[in-house]
């Protein structure tokens, strides 16, 4: 997360084997095969969540893919055509996640996968945000893959299987100067999430908290928000953007390849960094914690009293 944004192998099948859908019978022709993937994306329209649908489908997959206008989707439509299933959601309504799981389930006969890619950026330093700034960030960011997930589980539940994928950030397990509202809503969902990681395992359903570095989408553009600024803060947000005005971004189209390999692995991971700027910087970031922990053990010791 920063500024310019925040496996298994294949198997083969002989003959025309298509998966069955509980109440819906075979797939319809040109679904991928046995090995073929049902997912629910939410917040298509654009960066991870378009690639990550553009991948799946291509590959051959069904995708329930989730966005405020889905007239953004037309063109994967026409392409696709009943591979896709475009949802119009807002994440922030709960009874409409429910609504949106279920048609989901009920058109395509299952859900594999369910990514919570939905979400933004709110820019802002701690004391310049606002009441509703920090409510609506965590609003989309949290509730939003909250209610979604919760809407998902009875159905993977019932199928004995399903994996959950929460986007995060490296924003989730770091915090930088001015997103103090966006790392809220990040730690937040990683913390829940590792909580759902240990009360589904014994249902057959994976969970995976995917972190992204900087990559190349509108994250800081578009689709990011602003608190009103004070001026007390000019200097910290200049020194944010110089730090990060020559870093390179990553791809999100070669990000939606990594996701696939996740999804297909049959041990995927609870945490996968994405990007390679945070396979150096993570591990730097733990061995500081790890020290201060180290270093101020005795005072640990003292507070355990007697």
């Amino acid at each position: 997360m920063r500024p310019t944004a925040p496996g298994g192998g294949a198997t083969a099948v002989v003959g025309p084997v298509r998966p069955q859908f509980p109440g819906h019978g075979v797939a319809p022709d040109g679904y991928g095969g046995a090995m073929s993937k049902t997912w629910f994306i939410t917040g298509a329209s654009r960066g991870f969540g378009r690639e990550f649908t553009r991948a799946a489908l291509s590959r051959g997959d069904r995708v329930a893919a989730t966005a405020r206008d889905t007239s953004s989707l037309d063109d994967l439509a026409a392409e696709h055509g009943d591979a896709l299933l475009p949802l119009e959601l807002d994440v922030t309504d709960r009874e409409a996640d429910r609504e949106a799981v279920a048609r989901a389930a009920r058109e395509l006969g299952r859900l594999d996968v369910v990514v919570n890619n939905a979400g933004y950026g709110h820019f802002g330093a701690v004391e310049e945000l606002s009441e509703a700034d920090l409510r609506d960030q965590l609003e989309a960011n949290l509730f939003g893959a909250v209610w979604v997930t919760q809407a998902a589980l009875p159905v993977m539940r019932a199928q004995g299987s399903g994996h959950v994928v929460q986007v995060t950030s490296v924003g989730g397990i770091a915090a930088f100067p001015g997103i103090g509202a966006y790392h809220a809503s990040k730690w937040a969902l990683e913390g829940l999430t590792e909580s759902l990681a240990q009360e589904v395992a014994g249902q057959g359903i994976k969970v995976t908290l995917v972190e992204p570095g900087g990559f190349s989408t509108d994250w800081a553009g578009a689709s990011a928000h602003h608190s009103e600024e004070m001026p007390e803060y000019q200097p910290v947000r200049d020194a944010t953007r110089e730090r990060y005005a020559t870093a390179t971004p990553g791809d999100p189209a070669a990000a939606a390849q990594a996701l696939l390999r996740v999804v297909d692995a049959e041990e995927p991971p609870l945490r996968v960094l994405f990007g390679s700027g945070p396979t150096t910087a993570v591990p730097q970031l733990y061995a500081r914690r790890l020290a201060t922990w180290k270093r101020w053990e005795d005072v640990s010791h003292q507070a355990q009293g007697g």
